[in-house]
C-alpha cells in the first residue's frame, strides 16, 4: 500500500539526547515535547493515555470502547481529560455565562429544566473545545516524532480527514519504550 507521510511527521533531530544514547528515557521525551508544545504536561498525559490504550498494539482508534459504547478516539481522550478542568476558573465562568444565557433567552423559571439544559450545553462546549485541544496536542506530538496519525473510515483508509473518517494514532517504538519503563 502506498504510504503518504503526515505533514507534521519529522525524524528526531540528530543532536537530541535520545539519538546519542540509542534508547529514549522519560526526561528525554519531556525535553523533546517541551521544544514543540506550549503545553508539555498535557501533551505527555495525552501520549501516556494513547500508549496505555494501545497496549500491545501500536495504535489506537478510530473508535475506542468506553462506558458509552464505541466513541471516536478524540472524544474518548476528551472524556478522559475532562476532570482536569473541574476547578478551572474559565469553566466556572463558562457555566455562569451559559446559565445567564439560558435564563435570559428562554425566560425559564423551572430550576430543574435550567440545570438539565445547562449540563447539556456545558458538556457540548467542553467536548468541542476538548477535541480542538487534543488535535493541537497530537499535532505537537507528531511534530516531535513520538506519534503518527492517519485517518480511517467510511470506505477505505485515507490520509486526509473528512468524509466520515476518524483519526487513528500510532505511537512510535521509541516513545513506547520510554513510557513502559516508568
Amino acid at each position: 500500500m502506498f504510504y503518504q507521510p503526515d505533514l507534521f511527521e519529522q525524524s528526531p533531530p540528530p543532536s537530541s539526547p535520545s539519538s546519542r544514547r540509542g534508547a529514549a528515557a522519560l526526561p528525554d521525551l519531556v525535553e523533546r515535547i517541551s521544544t514543540v508544545s506550549k503545553r508539555p504536561r498535557y501533551a505527555l498525559l495525552v501520549l501516556k493515555l494513547i500508549a496505555q490504550e494501545a497496549g500491545s498494539h501500536d495504535s489506537v482508534g478510530p473508535y475506542v470502547g468506553s462506558g458509552k459504547g464505541r466513541v471516536p478516539v478524540r472524544d474518548w481522550l476528551c472524556q478522559a481529560l475532562a476532570p482536569l478542568a473541574q476547578r478551572d476558573c474559565r469553566r466556572r465562568a463558562m457555566i455562569d455565562a451559559v446559565r445567564a444565557d439560558l435564563i435570559s433567552r428562554a425566560g425559564m423559571v423551572d430550576p430543574e429544566e435550567i440545570e438539565r439544559r445547562l449540563e447539556q450545553e456545558v458538556r457540548s462546549r467542553i467536548l468541542r473545545s476538548g477535541r480542538t485541544n487534543v488535535s493541537r496536542v497530537v499535532s505537537d506530538l507528531v511534530r516531535a516524532g513520538l506519534l503518527r496519525r492517519h485517518y480511517q473510515g467510511y470506505r477505505v483508509d485515507h490520509p486526509n480527514r473528512g468524509a466520515q473518517r476518524e483519526a487513528v494514532y500510532t505511537i512510535t517504538a521509541e516513545a513506547k519504550r520510554a513510557l513502559q519503563r516508568h
